[in-house]
């Protein structure tokens, strides 16, 4: 893909009529497949007793870094959101990650990706906060404070997901396109720091995106709203100094 390439869409590895095989297509089923061949080979010899492998190890921790990332939004059950959270910001980190191989082009540097990616999490939070609230009590969130607010909510719930395409699209492409223009003028020291942000700046973008999707399906399901608790009141009294036992005082 050359600089006069914004996306990897116009990157066309074989065409027949209309049917076409661009860069996107072709990494995108890469990913998956790494994902799915990788998930395969760790979890084949998965054992409850000790000594564990260390693709286990591994696994456990990730596993458990992506439940404490969802149990401070989600404090109950975050277990439910783990399945497609997790998707989410693995498909985007080893997307984001493998952009280091020569010739390999991240499919989240296309448009069209990231808009899929976002029109996903359009269709999660719906059903996410019907399955949760049911359906009367997932629309009446569209009229609150007030009925007159049904419209902005409804652009509210589009402008966002449209936000979240372009920020994932706008990040990935540029940091592509600026490792690029810094190879042509210095090939030597500047791409391998570049290579390094650009590691940094993927994994940052993929933990965004998957945190703000989760932030969209807590606030549909209301499931960030921890139960009220009742607070004990003090009798004013009892901060009333108390005479002490067993000391003498002189009179």
């Amino acid at each position: 893909m050359g600089l006069e390439q914004i996306s990897p869409d116009e990157a066309i590895y074989w065409q027949w009529g209309w049917l076409q095989l661009n860069a996107t297509i072709l990494f995108t089923w890469l990913v998956g497949s790494i994902i799915v061949g990788g998930a395969w080979l760790v979890t084949r010899s998965l054992k409850t007793d000790f000594p564990l492998s260390r693709w286990q190890h591994f696994l456990e921790i990730v596993i458990e870094a992506m439940l404490g990332q969802i149990r401070e939004v989600v404090p109950s059950n975050p277990e439910r959101y783990l399945p497609f959270v997790g998707t989410l910001f693995v498909f985007i980190a080893v997307s984001n990650l493998l952009s280091i191989v020569p010739y390999f082009h991240a499919p989240t540097a296309s448009l069209s990706t990231d808009a899929a990616l976002a029109l996903c999490v359009l269709v999660a939070v719906p059903l996410y906060g019907i399955r949760e609230q049911g359906l009367v009590g997932y629309l009446k969130l569209y009229i609150q404070p007030s009925p007159m607010m049904l419209p902005f909510n409804v652009i509210g719930e589009l402008s966002r997901t449209l936000a979240l395409a372009v920020r994932l699209f706008g990040n990935m492409m540029s940091g592509a396109k600026i490792a690029a223009i810094l190879l042509l003028v210095a090939p030597l020291l500047f791409p391998v720091l570049t290579q390094l942000l650009g590691l940094l700046t993927g994994l940052i973008q993929a933990y965004i995106f998957a945190m703000l999707a989760l932030v969209y399906i807590a606030s549909a399901t209301q499931a960030h709203q921890a139960p009220t608790t009742r607070v004990a009141t003090r009798d004013p009294q009892d901060d009333e100094p108390q005479p002490q036992q067993g000391v003498l005082h002189d009179g």
